[in-house]
């Protein structure tokens, strides 16, 4: 019998799914063009992760465009219990 995977994403707490993605998938995209995000807060019973913007991204006029068409949405559908992403 196989050991379980110690990465397993189903044994995750949300606060380790949450940093798992920002820094494997958004990080490195982000980071590319000098910014990235922040995790600000996790409400793990409303299924609520606020970010804040770091770098190049801070007033960056495609910051709308990047916050819903990349990092909310690869949040949301990754991470399958997490319900809503805020940029503060």
């Amino acid at each position: 019998m196989a050991m379980p995977d110690k990465f397993d994403i189903n044994s995750m707490t949300l606060q380790e799914k949450i940093e798992k993605v920002v820094e494997e998938r958004l990080s490195p995209t982000l980071g590319g063009h000098g910014g990235g995000v922040e995790i600000v807060e996790i409400d793990e019973k409303n299924g609520l992760v606020k970010l804040k913007f770091l770098g190049a991204c801070i007033g960056c006029p495609m910051g709308d465009m990047t916050f819903d068409g990349l990092i909310k949405d690869t949040l949301l559908s990754e991470i399958e219990e997490l319900e809503n992403v805020e940029l503060v």
